[in-house]
């Protein structure tokens, strides 16, 4: 239409040019003067004419415009609105396009469908899958609806390392002995897709920083920068030889078991370390012994050990001792009874049965002693270094579950036992040696329960066996089983003989004095 308008002006123009320029003939001056005035309206009232022409050819093209415009308005509003109307919406939560990081667990960020109002959501099917292991872009495509009216949406899901690798170093300042270089630090990288990149890290050394940096393939970049601070601020260590709680008996001379002490810029400054406290040991009581130390930068450092004095038992005491457990059915039943009762024992255990056994008979305020792992002869004695590997079992599940460094033990069939004899000769007299240089205790008993001596006796027998060896002018050592049922249900009966009786009952405590047999083999 814009065409056909500039093709009419350009019609009228040059009807115009085609009358101004047509000849005349040569008149005389005067006329010629009129004629020219004539020709000079003549000329002006044609251009006035294509003025007002050319106005009325814009003004009719741009009502035609107009109409045109409004018609391909009110199209596209009823295609529009007719769109709204037969087919369902779609409308993806997150975006089209999302990026997730590699081995991470690809979660659908959710989306909506919708037909007017009815809400369409658990119609829509979802097609694809993400493998998060792999790098690259994946589509996952939403359809809902049916035949010609059916919609569909695409949404793509980038696997991208976009995560920065790690470096065991943090971002703290970097403290240096006075008169000392800065040292580099040990630093490892990881990343999640390209894997060690410790080789890669790169270190700067300025005068006041230290930088640790590394980039992976993608580009991710990881910066430690760290502040040089020439002082020293950290604290002396020190180092207790053996246990933080250290037991003995009254009248024995404490002995102390050591201590080092180490400073980072001073060195060894053992010493330096200065001990207060004391102990006496004519009296039960605990008593706490402090290690001091400080370097020259004066960074003090303290350690404290506690020394518990006990006293041994005199004669009449009953030590009520179980051996091989712990084993659900028995062992609990017989805690539940020691509780009862208000009595503590002493259970010398294997590496058997729940650790949670364990667990109640050293909160509940008994002894958990050793007993060896497996209990089994041929494989205890065959050699003193298979003893005390079997040994060393235990000992680590009883220190696992209870803290305690137990050195409180009883040799499977005593110390006096002759079945040791068939896989090492002089086994025993050698082990009950060397038990006690490394620092353990052995007992065995002076009376026995006969519950390990087979049958199936009545509990009355049990009970019979026991209280008939009771004495008052000795210690009294009973060995027991918890694994037994019949012991089990003799032991109430027991305890209460042991009360009307004025027997006191005790656990074996690292001042019970050893109670040993005569060794056989």
């Amino acid at each position: 239409m814009e065409k056909e308008a500039k093709e009419e002006i350009e019609q009228l123009e040059d009807e115009i040019v085609l009358k101004k320029d047509k000849p005349k003939e040569e008149k005389s001056d005067k006329k010629k003067k009129k004629e020219k005035k004539k020709k000079e309206k003549k000329v002006k009232e044609p251009k006035e004419k294509a003025k007002k022409e050319k106005k009325k050819i814009k003004l009719k093209w741009s009502k035609k415009y107009t109409i045109v415009a409004v018609s391909i308005l009110v199209l596209v509003v009823l295609l529009g609105g007719l769109y709204y109307v037969l087919f369902p919406h779609i409308k993806l939560k997150g975006g089209k396009k999302i990026v997730i990081n590699y081995k991470t667990v690809y979660k659908e960020n959710g989306y909506s469908a919708y037909k007017l109002t009815d809400n369409l959501s658990k119609d829509v099917k979802v097609k694809g899958k993400v493998n998060t292991k792999k790098l690259g872009e994946y589509k996952i495509t939403y359809t809902v609806g049916e035949g010609l009216f059916k919609t569909k949406k695409t949404r793509t899901v980038v696997v991208d390392d976009i995560e920065k690798p790690k470096m065991s170093i943090k971002n703290d300042d970097a403290y240096v002995c006075p008169g000392k270089k800065y040292e580099k630090e040990e630093v490892t990288a990881t990343d999640n897709y390209d894997g060690d990149l410790t080789k890669k890290v790169k270190v700067d050394i300025s005068k006041k920083n230290v930088t640790y940096s590394v980039s992976d393939k993608a580009g991710n970049l990881k910066k430690v920068v760290k502040k040089i601070v020439y002082g020293d601020i950290t604290k002396p260590t020190i180092t207790l030889e053996g246990p933080e709680t250290y037991d003995m008996c009254t009248n024995e001379v404490y002995k102390d078991p050591g201590y080092s002490a180490a400073d980072n810029c001073d060195g060894d400054l053992t010493s330096k370390v200065q001990v207060e406290g004391s102990v006496d040991n004519s009296v039960e009581g605990e008593f706490e012994l402090k290690y001091k130390v400080k370097d020259k930068a004066g960074n003090e450092t303290e350690a404290s050990r506690k020394v518990v004095v006990g006293k041994s038992d005199g004669p009449g005491v009953v030590y009520l001792t179980f051996d091989d457990g712990p084993n659900p059915g028995t062992t609990d039943v017989i805690l539940d009874i020691l509780k009862e009762e208000g009595v503590e024992a002493t259970f010398f255990v294997i590496n058997e049965g729940p650790d949670e056994l364990i667990k109640r008979e050293f909160d509940e305020g008994h002894t958990v002693a050793l007993h060896t792992a497996s209990h089994s002869y041929p494989v205890l004695y065959a050699s003193d270094e298979a003893y005390f590997n079997d040994l060393q079992i235990i000992h680590d599940r009883v220190q696992r579950i209870t803290g305690v460094d137990s050195k409180i033990i009883r040799f499977p069939g005593g110390s006096s036992n002759t079945v040791s004899r068939h896989y090492s000769s002089g086994i025993m007299s050698r082990l009950t040696q060397e038990v006690v240089n490394r620092g353990y205790k052995y007992y065995d008993w002076n009376i026995s329960s006969g519950d390990a001596e087979g049958g199936n006796p009545a509990p009355s027998k049990i009970y019979n066996n026991v209280v008939s060896n009771l004495r008052k002018d000795r210690v009294n050592m009973v060995l027991m089983h918890d694994i037994k049922t019949y012991t089990r249900d003799a032991l109430r009966d027991i305890i209460r003989y042991c009360k009307n009786n004025g027997y006191q009952m005790k656990k074996i405590t690292n001042c019970t004095e050893m109670i040993t047999q005569r060794v056989n083999n």
